[in-house]
């Protein structure tokens, strides 16, 4: 099976301008092509895990990928998807991101000498001069046409500003620039970025002629990463000071049975038949589909060594033996302390375990809560300093979220 008919099979192809074209592109591995991140935060996240692993799949079929930061337009915010406008960020902010990016970026991609090239779109749209940029870039589009945009019409009610009405056009023109500078071929995103998509490739056949071979197509990228990595507590990242190893293992290992073959095959590298062989698993079965779910996906973001000791913890949890798991660790500290002893909701707030102090107390009256096994049902329960012993306690919420706490 070739690349094309890969990603196919795998449920990642959503869109495709002129998919005979595409195909025998990809699978000649002729393409050079791009996919961008906005540096909204100092981590990659789930969703962009996507987008990287498709970067790699292609990579190893011999295409080139072009991973574009977004310096310039992280400085306005792609209103896709968003109810409100995003909050500006500073370029310190978004130059430190980037770095963030970069090195995260270098775990699944080759990059190097007629490999993989990384890109920073600032460095052609903030020294642009804006009536310059009107004059090449406006006449190419309407603004009938732009409102007809998936990706306006959702903010069409409460409101669109002008200063992100021009988020199209500078994705457009870093395709433009990506095709004339870089030779790239070929733009792929998310099923939310198709109307920006277009408007690259349109805006390059309109100042090329209709002859240039620019493409677009778009994947189950952001509708399906952002219904992954996202927890009561916020997104799951692929930072492990923001997202400990055993926590992102513990995500994967807890997907719902309906989403785990098809989370297998969007973000594995196993191959399809051994997924096939899966399909009819049920029971006990699913679960042993998650555990390899969560331990191919965590080698391949923290490496083999982490993921076999969150797999060791995830096992000794539910096997009884949780004392000598690899929990993450929450330090108390003197502040948290009045008396020499730690209110048990605190604690739960401190630990992530609960947002807020009215969530720590349902949790604990719904019988949710428990301290080295043992259920704790009164709201007012509090933890003397002297009964956590050095090794730590450990606090489980529900069924599925623990952390162990030590007092340094």
């Amino acid at each position: 099976m070739q690349i094309y008919e890969e990603l196919q099979a795998r449920g990642l192809i959503a869109q495709v301008t002129d998919e005979d074209s595409v195909r025998e592109l990809v699978n000649a591995g002729k393409a050079t092509f791009y996919i961008g991140f906005d540096p909204t935060a100092d981590s990659l996240h789930v969703g962009h895990f996507m987008a990287l692993c498709l970067m790699k799949r292609l990579q190893m079929a011999g295409n080139k990928p072009i991973a574009l930061l977004g310096g310039g337009t992280g400085m306005i915010g792609d209103p896709s998807g968003k109810t409100d406008m995003r909050k500006m960020m500073t370029r310190e902010t978004i130059e430190h991101n980037i770095s963030c990016f970069r090195k995260q970026m270098e775990r699944f991609i080759e990059f190097g000498e007629n490999k993989a090239i990384m890109v920073n779109n600032a460095d052609w749209l903030l020294d642009l001069n804006y009536i310059d940029f009107l004059r090449e870039v406006g006449p190419h589009f309407t603004v009938n046409r732009m409102l007809t945009a998936e990706c306006y019409k959702q903010r069409w009610e409460k409101g669109l500003t002008f200063f992100e009405f021009n988020y199209m056009l500078m994705q457009a023109y870093d395709f433009f620039k990506l095709y004339t500078d870089y030779g790239c071929n070929l733009e792929f995103g998310g099923d939310d970025q198709w109307s920006n998509m277009l408007a690259g490739t349109e805006l390059i056949r309109r100042k090329l002629g209709k002859d240039a071979e620019a493409m677009t197509i778009t994947l189950l990228l952001n509708s399906e990463g952002k219904k992954m990595g996202k927890t009561e507590r916020g997104a799951v990242w692929l930072d492990p000071d923001k997202t400990s190893p055993y926590e992102f293992y513990q995500y994967w290992r807890n997907v719902g049975d309906a989403d785990v073959l098809k989370c297998i095959r969007l973000l594995t590298f196993l191959p399809l038949e051994q997924i096939d062989e899966m399909k009819d698993w049920e029971g006990s079965q699913l679960n042993r589909a998650k555990e390899i779910l969560a331990k191919e996906l965590t080698t391949l973001v923290h490496g083999e060594e982490e993921a076999v000791k969150a797999e060791a913890g995830a096992r000794a949890l539910f096997g009884g033996g949780a004392a000598d798991a690899e929990i993450p660790e929450v330090v108390l500290e003197e502040t948290d302390f009045q008396e020499d002893a730690c209110d048990l909701i605190s604690i739960l707030v401190k630990a992530g375990l609960a947002g807020t102090r009215s969530e720590g107390r349902r949790a604990i009256e719904q019988g949710g809560v428990s301290l080295d096994g043992e259920k704790i049902t009164d709201v007012k329960a509090v933890i003397a300093r002297e009964n956590i012993p050095e090794e730590g306690i450990l606090l489980r919420k529900g069924k599925k979220n623990y952390k162990k706490i030590v007092v340094r």
